[in-house]
């Protein structure tokens, strides 16, 4: 027995070992809890496919999904100082930096690129919630900035993602200070004469609403994200009063003349190069979108491919 148990079996398992599966083959939805195949998920954008719940993307995933082809150049962003206040709280505030950067990948929480959208071009710039929950520091602020004004250098629209927890508290009264910054840098656009899209996604709250999300051309958003300045959990505590269903979730602002638009994220590539061709003053990309500008110039002056060849038939 003491054969088969210390030598037999453990040959046995060796030969026919187990496979390890890796933990993130699978994602449990967070509204339904339906257990989602990664690649299905990603192909679905992060959007459950069984209850339509809209999970966080990065900016990198967005771009290869916004952008023509996957294509795009990043913009670079000036590089603000860092920590200034040196700030400490649980944690110094590099060290907060630096797992949030291993966590990301990035660099910081916001990605500037530029590209074409229905071979259309474009400025973009997205918040990541997952560095430091999006929250708008000196580095947003100057990335707001670059965008705005490489949409202004290459006469083309800016279109914003935002997705952020509010101001960095890390940076005090510096954070705050991107505010009427990021408010003077949409104001070069709208000189300019430049669309400015904002799609708003979940969450945006706090200063970035008070700010540079609230002052688009158009405001879109995604399905059932809440967008406010104070949550509603610290309203209720004010007032001592239940709040309305829904309130403060993108519908509901829809409903109450907030928002222009509430579209799912596998639509939003289609109805952002609308938009976006309908305010640039260019023909419909899709067909269907708009109807085909009439050839009035050349019927009036009769030289229409109809009005040539009843020409040519006469000449002959």
């Amino acid at each position: 027995m003491n054969w088969i148990t210390n030598y037999v079996r453990p040959r046995i398992n060796s030969i026919f070992s187990r496979r390890e599966v890796p933990e993130n083959l699978w994602k449990k939805c967070d509204s339904c809890g339906t257990m989602l195949f990664h690649r299905e998920l990603s192909d679905n954008q992060n959007v459950c496919t069984s209850c339509g719940h809209h999970m966080n993307i990065t900016p990198r995933e967005r771009f290869n999904a916004l952008f023509d082809g996957g294509v795009f150049a990043e913009v670079d962003v000036p590089e603000p100082i860092t920590d200034p206040l040196k700030f400490r709280d649980q944690k110094r505030y590099p060290d907060r930096m630096k797992a949030a950067q291993k966590k990301t990948g990035e660099k910081e929480a916001m990605l500037v690129a530029a590209g074409e959208i229905g071979r259309t071009p474009i400025v973009a710039a997205a918040q990541d919630f997952s560095f430091m929950g999006g929250s708008m520091g000196m580095y947003v602020g100057n990335a707001i900035i670059a965008a705005a004004e490489e949409a202004v250098k290459l006469g083309r629209p800016l279109v914003l993602f935002s997705a952020a927890g509010g101001a960095r508290m890390q940076e005090g009264i510096l954070s705050l200070m991107q505010m009427p910054r990021t408010t003077v840098a949409i104001q070069m656009l709208k000189e300019a004469g430049l669309p400015y899209i904002v799609v708003l996604t979940h969450p945006t709250t706090g200063g970035v609403t008070a700010s540079y999300a609230m002052l688009g051309d158009v405001h879109i958003s995604e399905p059932n994200a809440l967008i406010c300045f104070a949550g509603p959990r610290v309203i209720e505590q004010t007032i001592r009063e239940k709040l309305p269903e829904g309130f403060q979730r993108a519908e509901y602002l829809l409903d109450h003349g907030m928002l222009d638009r509430v579209i799912p994220r596998t639509e939003m590539r289609d109805e952002l190069i609308t938009i976006i061709r309908m305010l640039m003053n260019l023909p419909p990309q899709v067909v269907g979108d708009l109807p085909a500008p009439e050839p009035a110039a050349a019927e009036e002056d009769g030289n229409t491919p109809e009005a040539a060849a009843s020409e040519e038939e006469k000449a002959g």
